[in-house]
């Protein structure tokens, strides 16, 4: 389980990103998590395998204090959190097993990183999480021959070889059209059904969040304003959310949530 308790987290330029924010996600959620662009989405996202140190309360993942991690204890700490981002991060010259088997480097001598040798388990290993994401055909093909959508499969098959138990996505189809954006996060769906990982997605389009995510957090300047199911989010809740109408770069489908909701009925 993940537990904020009273976390706040202050910028050196002053600016609070997180505002005494208390929240539990337990084991095999799947969570969209809200709001305009600064309201600390990615703060809170990033707090969690401690990319951005809070200011202050307390965060643990199970039981261990993120905040009290250092050195070797807090890299150990980060080989169980798969972290995906928008750019993908990948080496577009070097093939995609090759991206993938790049998982497996903290757990090789320096010599075999060095030389590029990989043990055969760990070979097997990233083609099964290409298998696993529907790309297994493209194994040997050079990343930069891949459309957008198939690179950021890359990168979640590379998160799954690390065998995570949680998988933290900062806006991953932010850059995607609507139909790989959907497919992608069909992928990350059904990973979390059928192999029970936690995660937990930044996400800009708030349908999708709707469509895929079970439960919703929506975050306003710092403070969580709404956490619930996806399917009990109403037009009176976006408001909150979002300060009054959405962004139209935050829909795909710009205008499809306006109107209704006066009967407070689920969007």
């Amino acid at each position: 389980m993940i537990v904020f308790k009273d976390v706040t987290k202050v910028y050196p330029n002053g600016v609070r990103a997180l505002q005494g924010v208390n929240l539990a996600i337990s084991d095999g959620e799947f969570v969209g998590i809200i709001g305009l662009s600064g309201a600390g989405k990615s703060t809170l996202i990033r707090a969690i395998n401690r990319m951005i140190p809070i200011t202050e309360g307390e965060l643990t993942v199970g039981d261990v204090d993120v905040a009290a991690l250092k050195g070797a204890g807090l890299r150990r700490f980060r080989r169980r959190i798969g972290m995906i981002f928008q750019s993908f991060n990948l080496v577009t010259r070097s093939t995609v097993i090759n991206n993938v088997l790049t998982a497996k480097v903290p757990d090789l001598p320096l010599w075999r990183v060095l030389l590029g040798w990989f043990p055969r388990h760990h070979k097997i290993e990233a083609l099964e999480a290409l298998d696993n994401i529907g790309i297994l055909d493209k194994a040997y093909t050079r990343v930069d021959q891949l459309s957008g959508g198939q690179q950021q499969r890359v990168a979640l098959a590379r998160t799954l070889a690390q065998n995570p138990e949680i998988i933290l996505a900062d806006e991953p189809v932010a850059s995607l059209d609507p139909v790989l954006a959907a497919q992608v996060m069909g992928d990350f769906r059904r990973i979390n059904r059928e192999m029970g990982i936690t995660i937990l997605i930044n996400i800009h389009h708030v349908e999708l969040a709707l469509e895929y995510a079970d439960r919703i957090i929506g975050i306003r300047d710092g403070r969580i304003v709404y956490d619930g199911e996806s399917g009990l989010v109403t037009k009176e809740v976006l408001d909150e959310i979002y300060g009054g109408a959405i962004p139209e770069d935050q829909l795909l489908n710009p205008g499809v949530l306006e109107g209704g909701g006066a009967d407070d009925q689920p969007l």
